[in-house]
């Protein structure tokens, strides 16, 4: 294993396998970050116990039209998946789960229903069916993506210690569209203008050389539209010389195809 100037590992990326459990939840509240993202909170008493054990998990929103009575019929509804952002238990003896959506106008399925559908509308949650979690800390860090990784960022950003060597860039339009988000290090936000999603950081990553490479044992996940991928590994792989297994790079999205989703 080649872990270019690291000479010691300090962390290690543990996957496993979850059993999957499938809820009915209605839409209890929404709150707008920017004038196109967007965080619901979902409650019901099936959310009571859920959890998201490690640090990027994925869980499978159903969005139905009109109120489903069984599960298959809300499996047979749209459906995405997301990064369950917080969670937590109500005094009913149920739960609350809060997601965040890029919302682009009327297209596609979620982004609109997070925007528009009414307070008590009922979704579906199946999952998480699978984590990954760091165990022990990285010297070092840099996470990267557009909005559709935001969640997963800020995850990860909470993981990251005072003081340690991290870059976190995000991809948003421009400065009107800057998401907050709560790190030990300042967000460098790579504004695309009119640029297609994913170009000027796929840019700014082709920008990053050999020599920026904080020393230790360096964690990268990059995550936007899926043509991200090849500059991502690029720059993890390539010119810092981490090994894949030890990365998380994705597409999260696929440009023209709604049903895509990045395997697990």
């Amino acid at each position: 294993m080649s872990l270019s100037n690291s000479a010691r590992l300090t962390f290690t990326l543990e996957r496993q396998r979850l059993d999957t459990r499938f809820r009915f939840t209605t839409l209890a509240a929404r709150e707008w970050i920017t004038p196109d993202y967007v965080r619901i909170r979902l409650e019901g008493v099936e959310l009571g116990g859920f959890g998201s054990p490690g640090h990027d998990d994925h869980i499978r929103v159903f969005f139905p039209e009109g109120r489903p009575e069984t599960v298959d019929d809300m499996r047979a509804a749209p459906s995405r998946e997301y990064t369950p952002l917080a969670w937590g238990s109500t005094p009913d003896g149920g739960g609350w789960l809060e997601l965040e959506f890029a919302v682009h106008g009327e297209e596609g399925v979620a982004g609109p229903w997070a925007a528009t559908a009414p307070l008590g509308s009922l979704a579906g949650v199946g999952g998480p069916r699978g984590t990954l979690s760091i165990a022990g800390s990285p010297d070092a860090w840099l996470l990267a993506g557009d909005e559709a990784a935001v969640a997963q960022i800020r995850r990860y950003a909470a993981l990251i210690p005072e003081g340690a060597p991290a870059t976190i860039l995000v991809e948003v339009a421009d400065a009107a569209h800057e998401i907050p988000i709560d790190a030990p290090v300042a967000v460098e936000y790579v504004h695309r203008g009119a640029a297609p999603a994913g170009a000027a950081l796929a840019a700014r990553l082709d920008g990053i050389g050999a020599d920026e490479r904080s020393a230790g044992d360096v964690f990268g996940f990059v995550a936007a539209e899926q043509a991200i991928v090849k500059p991502g590994r690029a720059l993890l792989c390539e010119r810092w010389g981490i090994p894949s297994d030890r990365i998380v790079v994705k597409g999260y999205w696929k440009r023209g195809e709604a049903e895509y989703h990045a395997p697990h």
